[in-house]
C-alpha cells in the first residue's frame, strides 16, 4: 500500500464539523484526508439547512414588511411572491457559499477524496470512488462527521397523497395557496413562518402538547401565540390518523386533545418530522463502533467506544446546531493529535454550559445555558425573572410586542445560568447573555452595564435588576 493511502487522521464528511476538524488537525501537523460522499460539496448547513432557509425567511420578512406597511402610515401593495426569483437568489448565494467551502477543501492542506466510505476494520476504510473503482485507505485515527438525513415516519396515506420535505420547499419553483406543516420543531416552524410570511394560508399540526421541546413551556406557548397573531393555525396535542386526497387538495385527519376527530385541508403537505443520523452505509459494526438509534455514541471527548475513532455534529448530537458541531470537530482533532503525540496534556472535553439555540420564526426564539426545566432537573437552587416586549419602548415602536426575555440566576451567588428570549431579533439579542455567561457575570453586573436607550438590548436590564 502506498503512503498516499495511509493517514494520521481521516475525516468522513466535509460539512461544518468535518471541515473544521480537518483544518485544525492539519494545522497541528497531522497527515489528513477528508472523504466526502455527497455529490454536492458544502454540508447540510450550507446546502439544505441554515443558509438556504434563512435566505427564504428574509424574503418572507420583506413580504411581511410590505403587507403591514399601513400600520406605519405607509402605502404599499403586496403582489405576492415570485418563487422563481426567490429560488434564483437562494441558489446564487448558496452557490457562493458552497464554492468557498469547496475551495477550502481543495486548497491542498489535506487530501480530498470524493466517494462513499465504509469501515473494513477499526483502522481501514473502503471508498467507492465517484470516478469509479475502489480505494482502500488506512489511518491511525478517524472522525465520523456524516451529518443527518430527513426522517419521514410511516403515516397512513402520506405516500399516496404526496408531500414535500424541507429540501423540496427550499428549491421550489411554485408555492401552494395553502399548506399544512407536520411537526413542531425548529425546521417545521421556520417553514411555517416562511409560508405565512409570503401570504400562503398556513397550518401546523404537532403531536405533543408543546412545540420546540428544547424550550421551556412558557417560551413555547408564547411562540404559538405569536404565530397565531400572524395568521398561522397551530394544533398541538394531536394524533395524526391518516392523510387523504380531497380532490385537488390534501386532507389530514387527526384526533385533537379532547379526543374529537378533526381535519385540515391544504394544497400541499410539508413533512418536517425530524432528521436521523447518517450512519447506515458506514458499516460501523466492522469497526466495532457503537451506535444507538443510528446515532454514534460518544464520550465528552468526542471519542467513541473505539478510542481512536471520534464523531462530531448531527451524527452524534446531542444538539444539532452548527457552532457546537464545529466545537466538537475541533475537540476531536485536538484529542486525536494527543493520541498521536502531537499535543500533550489530558484529553479535552466538550462543555455545554453555553449551549445556544435559536429558531428564526416570526417572532424569533433563542436560549442559552439552562432552561428552568433543566435547572430543576439538576436540583439547582435558582431564581427567575421575566420582562415582556409589550412593555418595552423600542419593541413597541417597531410594532413587535409578542414575547419576553427571561433570566435564570443562582439564588446564592446571583450568577446568570441561563437566558431565553422570544421576540424581535431574539437570535441576536441572546448573544448579550452568552457573553455575560462566558465571563460568569452576575445579574447585578449585567444590570449595571450601560445600555443605550431606546434599544431592544436594554430589555435585559429589567429582569437583571429584579434578580440582583
Amino acid at each position: 500500500m502506498s503512503s498516499s493511502d495511509s493517514f494520521d487522521f481521516i475525516v468522513i464528511g466535509g460539512g461544518s464539523a468535518g471541515y473544521a476538524s480537518a483544518a485544525l488537525a492539519s494545522k497541528l501537523g497531522l497527515q489528513v484526508a477528508v472523504i466526502e460522499g455527497a455529490r454536492e460539496i458544502g454540508g447540510l448547513c450550507i446546502l439544505r439547512g441554515c443558509m438556504p432557509s434563512k435566505t427564504l425567511l428574509e424574503s418572507a420578512l420583506r413580504a411581511e414588511t410590505i403587507r403591514t406597511a399601513g400600520e406605519f402610515g405607509l402605502r404599499a401593495e403586496y403582489f405576492g411572491p415570485s418563487p422563481g426569483a426567490i429560488r434564483a437568489r437562494k441558489r446564487k448565494l448558496i452557490g457562493e457559499f458552497a464554492d468557498y467551502r469547496r475551495g477550502q477543501l481543495e486548497d491542498g492542506r489535506f487530501a480530498f477524496i470524493r466517494g462513499h466510505a465504509k469501515f473494513v476494520d477499526a483502522h481501514t476504510l473502503d471508498v467507492a470512488l465517484f470516478e469509479g473503482g475502489q480505494r482502500r485507505i488506512t489511518a491511525k485515527s478517524f472522525l465520523i462527521a456524516t451529518g443527518s438525513e430527513i426522517s419521514v415516519p410511516p403515516i397512513p396515506g402520506l405516500d399516496e397523497a404526496g408531500y414535500q420535505t424541507s429540501d423540496d420547499v427550499l428549491d421550489a419553483t411554485e408555492y401552494p395557496d395553502s399548506v399544512l406543516v407536520l411537526g413542531g420543531g425548529a425546521i417545521a416552524l421556520e417553514l411555517a413562518s416562511f409560508f405565512s410570511g409570503i401570504g400562503v394560508t398556513t397550518s401546523v399540526l404537532q403531536r405533543s402538547a408543546q412545540v420546540l421541546k428544547e424550550m421551556d413551556a412558557d417560551v413555547a406557548a408564547d411562540l404559538v401565540t405569536g404565530l397565531r397573531h400572524r395568521g398561522i393555525t397551530v394544533h398541538v396535542n394531536t394524533k395524526l390518523e391518516r392523510i387523504e386526497k380531497a380532490g385537488a387538495l390534501k386532507r389530514a385527519v387527526f384526533t385533537d386533545a379532547d379526543g374529537h376527530e378533526q381535519m385540515i385541508e391544504a394544497g400541499e403537505i410539508v413533512c418536517a418530522l425530524g432528521r436521523h443520523p447518517s450512519t447506515a452505509k458506514l458499516s460501523l459494526e466492522a469497526a466495532g463502533v457503537i451506535a444507538e438509534k443510528d446515532a454514534v455514541v460518544v464520550a465528552p471527548t468526542q471519542a467513541t467506544n473505539i478510542p481512536h475513532i471520534f464523531a462530531a455534529g448531527d451524527v452524534c448530537g446531542p444538539h444539532e446546531v452548527v457552532h457546537l458541531a464545529v466545537q466538537q470537530g475541533e475537540i476531536a482533532a485536538r484529542n486525536a493529535a494527543r493520541l498521536l503525540g502531537k499535543l500533550s496534556g489530558p484529553p479535552e472535553e466538550m462543555d455545554y454550559r453555553l449551549k445556544l439555540f435559536a429558531v428564526f420564526t416570526h417572532p424569533q426564539v433563542a436560549a442559552v445555558g439552562l432552561t428552568e426545566r433543566e435547572a430543576a432537573e439538576e436540583g439547582l437552587d435558582f431564581i427567575v425573572a421575566k420582562y415582556p416586549f409589550a412593555d418595552h419602548g423600542k419593541s413597541t415602536v417597531k410594532g413587535e410586542i409578542d414575547g419576553f426575555v427571561k433570566l435564570l440566576a443562582d439564588r446564592k451567588t446571583r450568577q446568570i445560568i441561563g437566558g431565553s428570549c422570544i421576540g424581535p431579533e431574539a437570535s441576536e439579542l441572546i448573544h448579550e447573555i452568552v457573553v455575560a455567561m462566558r465571563f460568569e457575570a452576575t445579574a447585578g453586573q449585567l444590570a449595571a452595564t450601560p445600555h443605550y436607550h431606546p434599544t431592544l438590548s436594554e430589555i435585559w436590564t429589567y429582569p437583571a435588576e429584579e434578580l440582583a
